[in-house]
């Protein structure tokens, strides 16, 4: 009987997480404590300079420390110098400081933050350390649970640095940035559980955006996608990103993207 209460237990709580896993942003919620993880992210984009189609790959190391803390190890690989070269990488942190729990629904806030370099020549104003600047942001998000659906919104602030010997050629005024999400998911599938093993099938929709200090532009990106979670532990996302506004000048504006994800539970003693 125990036995049987402790799973439970472990099978509702990862009900409720699974359906704050969004595609394009991280939950205020973390990863289960003790355990790790590996994501694929693949990503394929046209380049406004070249015209040609460009395909970013970033290997992720993702461990849950505790309950509270979780860390990220990522590698920045693409073909956009017309050859597979390792662009640079990241290390982000979450700590989960403010819980709020209840029965079918919880609120929850963290603090992150990223540090990445990149080696990548700048060709965009907007600051995106997920593959091409080097630099920090710290931030803040907030996620609530109700049932079957999550909402989730973050701020955080950004600073470029050069990226080596690849000056940020927009002026000491434009390294800064403010970055701000909104996230909505809801779980469709099952319509009930009864088993650790079924599918779990999420839709969200994202907006994610962005505004230089210096110059005031900004982009306003939506990303609607769709995401599979299997035998609670792996899971398989596909969405695509296009702008709504975009007066920050990026590169690439419209991005298709797939995730794979398997997560080891228990691991880390």
């Amino acid at each position: 009987m125990k036995k049987l209460l402790i799973i439970i237990t472990v099978f509702s709580g990862f009900a409720s997480y699974a359906q704050e896993l969004f595609v394009f942003t991280e939950p205020a919620s973390n990863m289960a404590a003790n355990s790790a993880g590996i994501r694929l992210s693949n990503a394929v984009m046209k380049d406004a300079h070249t015209g040609l189609i460009n395909y970013y790959f970033a290997p992720e190391l993702m461990v849950g420390i505790s309950k509270n803390i979780m860390v990220h190890a990522q590698a920045f690989i693409s073909n956009r110098e017309k050859k597979f070269i390792i662009n640079g990488g990241s290390l982000y942190t979450k700590y989960r400081f403010f819980s709020s729990d209840e029965v079918h629904k919880h609120f929850r806030i963290a603090a992150f933050a990223r540090y990445s370099f990149n080696n990548m020549v700048i060709h965009q104003p907007a600051i995106d350390l997920m593959d091409r600047n080097s630099g920090y942001e710290a931030g803040i998000v907030a996620t609530q649970l109700v049932n079957k659906i999550a909402l989730s919104a973050s701020l955080s602030a950004l600073h470029a640095t050069d990226n080596n010997q690849n000056k940020f050629i927009y002026g000491d005024k434009n390294r800064n940035a403010i970055s701000y999400t909104f996230s909505a998911g809801k779980l469709m599938l099952p319509k009930e559980y009864t088993s650790y093993t079924q599918t779990n099938v999420n839709l969200m929709a994202e907006f994610l955006g962005q505004v230089n200090v210096g110059n005031k532009q900004i982009f306003l990106d939506i990303a609607p996608s769709i995401q599979f979670i299997i035998n609670s532990r792996i899971r398989v996302d596909a969405g695509y990103r296009l702008a709504l506004v975009n007066n920050l000048y990026r590169s690439s504006s419209q991005s298709a993207v797939l995730k794979l994800e398997y997560n080891f539970f228990n691991v880390i003693k």
